[in-house]
């Protein structure tokens, strides 16, 4: 971190303490605050827009392997959601949902939102806030059923279906 002298041409100013900083910082480390343009200062270059975005992130949500926080129906609602979580500086990442693929219509299908191990929590009360998944929704992934499980429920749903049937016969007769 390298503060700048009052009046340099790139530097950023905290909103919260009024500490000046050199443009290539973003989150003043006293405040955790943002950093804003110093009034009167002019950007040095222009910033492209993947700088822009890039800025948003909070590094400390950055870490740690992607984890599926939601799904949508295609890509627009999922660039929608990833722009909500941005604006509270978590990372996500889209990407097509498995088994699902339209070559003709490229923004058409589902799409799944990921996020880094450390962003999760934070990105799943932005989602309930914003009523895009329920409560308990993605808290601990779903178990999948065991297959001697399924079949003995199968077999259970099939002996009371035949017993519903001979009874239904004997009262028929």
């Amino acid at each position: 971190m390298r503060l700048r002298q009052p009046g340099a041409v790139d530097e950023l100013l905290c909103p919260g303490c009024g500490s000046r900083f050199a443009a290539q910082e973003r989150f003043c480390p006293a405040c955790s605050l943002p950093l804003v343009r110093a009034e009167g200062s002019e950007p040095a270059v222009e910033v492209s827009e993947r700088h822009r975005r890039a800025r948003k992130v909070k590094p400390q949500l950055a870490e740690g392997r992607l984890v599926r926080v939601a799904g949508a129906r295609n890509q627009a609602e999922a660039e929608f959601i990833q722009g909500m979580l941005l604006e509270e500086g978590v990372p996500s990442l889209l990407r097509r949902s498995a088994g699902f693929d339209v070559p003709d219509f490229l923004a058409a299908g589902p799409r799944d939102i990921l996020v880094p191990l450390a962003a999760v929590d934070t990105a799943r009360e932005v989602l309930l806030e914003a009523e895009l998944i329920e409560p308990g929704a993605g808290g601990s992934p779903v178990s999948p059923v065991s297959p001697s499980r399924l079949l003995a429920g199968l077999i259970a749903a099939l002996a009371v279906g035949a017993l519903v049937v001979w009874l239904a016969s004997l009262l028929v007769h």
